[in-house]
């Protein structure tokens, strides 16, 4: 039996104290919010840009949160001046908007927010129609599809949604606030798993362009 929102909201809180506000959200409109917490004003842009998922921050409350990960189902965001951060997940009924103080891991309490969302759900686990549609083309093999462009078998191409996202990406590279952000913020945070991936990351891009 589903929980109401109220309850769903407080058994995350209390699995986690880092989290210390929560906002559920159904179409654009909030239905329950912790008393600590206003983002009546920052839900529709919120919303709209988590379903673009191609925002490389958000505002909530004044606070600008550069986006560490941002898909159909999940949203990680975090304040690069050390302002805390923002977990949200979603179904096909609501979404939970969660406000994690300085010392939260976002990225860690993911999946509880995933669960507490699942626990008002009134139907079954959800998954967005495209990762089910991905998930069935990639177990029959054989074809891809990219920005509305099917491809079966033949050589790989580049069509101009994928360049655009290249773009998109470089652009990011060179942001201040986009991947030269993130990796200041984890140096100062000496956060060993991080730097330990990004130093892989760096020595496999200089064997992919042989420097």
């Amino acid at each position: 039996m589903p929980v109401d929102p109220a309850t769903a909201v407080y058994n995350l809180m209390q699995s986690d104290p880092n989290i210390i506000a929560a906002a559920v959200i159904k179409g654009k409109e909030i239905i329950y919010t912790t008393d600590n917490w206003d983002i009546s004003g920052d839900v529709d842009r919120v919303v709209s840009s988590w379903v673009g998922q191609n925002a490389h921050f958000i505002m909530v409350s004044g606070v600008k949160y550069s986006t560490l990960q941002m898909e159909a189902e999940r949203l990680v965001a975090i304040s690069l001046k050390g302002e805390g951060s923002i977990c949200a997940a979603k179904d096909e009924e609501h979404k939970l908007i969660c406000y994690l103080q300085p010392d939260g891991d976002a990225r860690g309490v993911i999946m509880d927010v995933q669960r507490a969302v699942g626990t008002m759900s009134t139907q079954g686990p959800y998954m967005d129609a495209s990762a089910q549609i991905g998930q069935k083309a990639s177990q029959m093999g054989g074809v891809s599809t990219t920005g509305g462009t099917t491809a079966v078998g033949g050589g790989p191409s580049i069509d101009s949604q994928l360049q655009g996202e290249i773009k998109a990406f470089l652009d990011w590279i060179k942001d201040s606030e986009g991947l030269a952000g993130y990796v200041s913020y984890y140096l100062q945070q000496n956060n060993a798993q991080i730097i330990s991936d990004l130093s892989k990351i760096y020595n496999e891009l200089r064997q992919i362009f042989g420097v």
